[in-house]
């Protein structure tokens, strides 16, 4: 049988059960995505490889899976792309102090208590060969990641993400997101240079790419605006064109292409509605067709049947680590900001949705062989169990609170704080 005929049929198995995944999970008040990241690791050798391994070679042929994961992969840049473009960054002016120190304790911390974890778990988890300061670094800045994309829905679907909650929590996570980036960037040079020197150019040549995307913005815009006169169409090619681009650049900077296609999403001009509407397009279509492939090809790596018994006790530490770095560190810096016990409480669960941008951060450090299997089987499951937390938290913290659910006022503050009683405003 042809790799065509294969792929033909590996590619509807894995879009459709991951669509039903989804289904299943919206279905009892969970984000589609953890139905399609947990149907991604049933297929593989977690339980269906397990189970039935004539089923899956059946429905994943091994000659498919290289050209499925290059699908996936593409996809993935995509995703990326769309993070970078949904990130509002001038929304962090407002109440930015409040912005910074809750995002600031919100990595910050993390930082920290993930730096004591690895330098623990460094001589029995990491893969042979892997230098200390990229191990710890790399561990520490997952575990300072909140998934900005994911919280985004979450709140939308809760009907939030327009109150003064949810403005300020996705001013938070995006400002996160940025920090937890840019200590990505930092890491991957980091670990794909052959000597510090190598590390410091990539670096160097990293910052001058995002000063590069930044000042050809306002061309870019003249030239995105000129194309949308001919068609969408045009756009859509010169953004996908675009990304890919920026991609090949960074990967070929010695940073991973993954950072390529974020950063030129960051870094495009804002106010275009031919842009938007081609994002649109692209989310409509790339996520839910191709970005399943990915979940797949994450979940062929992800095996927990084969974790070792003794394993299981690391994987309930860094769960606790990364649930008290975030809640402690978001809404710790939260209640120091003035707000009420409540609103902190909320800041850090919110804070602490890690979702698909986890998963895909866990995805480059064990391409990268920076962390070996068994840890991205358990950083996996801890990024799966962490997001799942949150609707169920979020609801309960919630609940009987009209005032946090409650759209802002049209004439409000973007963004404006509850303060503790007896404080000033």
């Amino acid at each position: 049988m042809s790799t065509l005929s294969l792929i033909l049929v590996a590619v509807p198995t894995v879009v459709l059960a991951c669509q039903a995944g989804g289904w299943a999970a919206r279905r009892v008040g969970q984000p589609p995505v953890i139905g399609e990241i947990a149907v991604g690791i049933l297929l593989g050798p977690s339980l269906l490889g397990w189970l039935a391994p004539d089923v899956q070679r059946l429905l994943l042929p091994p000659a498919a899976l290289p050209v499925t994961s290059v699908l996936g992969n593409i996809a993935l840049l995509v995703f990326l792309f769309l993070i970078g473009l949904e990130l509002d960054l001038p929304s962090l002016r407002a109440n930015r102090r409040a912005v910074a120190s809750v995002a600031a304790g919100s990595v910050l911390l993390p930082l920290t208590l993930g730096t004591a974890l690895a330098l623990a778990m460094y001589p029995y988890l990491a893969p042979p060969g892997v230098q200390r300061p990229p191990f710890v670094l790399f561990i520490a800045a997952a575990l300072s990641i909140t998934a900005f994309p994911v919280l985004a829905r979450i709140l939308a679907d809760r009907g939030l993400a327009t109150t003064r909650l949810g403005t300020f929590a996705l001013a938070c996570a995006a400002a996160d997101d940025a920090l937890a980036w840019c200590l990505l960037i930092a890491v991957t040079s980091l670990a794909t240079a052959a000597s510090p020197l190598d590390a410091a150019t990539a670096l160097v040549l990293t910052v001058a790419l995002i000063a590069a995307l930044a000042t050809a913005r306002p061309l870019v815009k003249r030239i995105l605006e000129r194309a949308a006169r001919a068609s969408d169409d045009l756009v859509t090619v010169l953004a996908v064109a675009g990304l890919l681009l920026a991609a090949w650049t960074t990967d070929r900077i010695g940073v991973h292409p993954a950072i390529g296609a974020f950063l030129f999403g960051a870094t495009l001009p804002r106010g275009v509605l031919a842009l938007e509407r081609s994002a649109a397009r692209l989310q409509h279509v790339i996520v839910p067709v191709l970005l399943p492939l990915f979940f797949v090809d994450i979940g062929l790596r992800t095996d927990l049947a084969a974790l070792p018994a003794g394993q299981w006790g690391w994987a309930a530490l860094v769960l606790a680590v990364a649930v008290i770095g975030k809640l402690v560190g978001a809404g710790g810096a939260a209640r120091l900001a003035g707000c009420d016990w409540r609103w902190s409480a909320l800041v850090g669960t919110l804070m602490n949705c890690r979702g698909i941008t986890e998963i895909v951060v866990l995805g480059i450090g064990l391409e990268l062989g920076v962390i070996s299997a068994d840890l991205f089987t358990i950083m996996v499951l801890m990024a799966v169990v962490t997001t799942a937390a949150t609707t169920p938290l979020l609801d309960r913290l919630t609940c009987g609170a009209p005032d946090l659910t409650a759209p802002a006022p049209a004439d409000a503050p973007l963004i404006m704080l509850p303060k503790t009683p007896g404080k000033s405003r």
